[in-house]
């Protein structure tokens, strides 16, 4: 099992915590952010892999931001994925 630990950009939230296990998510934590939309988020990708995660919330956007919660949620999971792939 692998703890991962990110700084978002360009959203509300100023942390996310993610655990992998063998392309599982295991566990996500926001920091910060819409409260009820990130536990929402974090509930819905326990126990999903890790690449249909990416593929369902990467590119989301937040209001007129470019961004979102989720969508960088989707890029620190990518950068996990490509760190494990090492």
């Amino acid at each position: 099992m692998a703890s991962y630990s990110c700084t978002p950009h360009g959203v509300c939230s100023r942390k996310i915590d993610f655990t992998l296990e063998n392309g599982i998510i295991k566990d996500v934590r926001f920091t910060g952010g819409c409260s009820g939309n990130t536990q929402g988020v974090a509930a819905l990708c326990i126990g999903r892999p890790v690449d249909e995660v990416i593929k369902t919330i990467k590119g989301i956007k937040c209001g007129v931001k470019p961004t979102s919660c989720p969508d960088q949620l989707a890029l620190a999971l990518e950068q996990a994925v490509a760190e494990e792939a090492k």
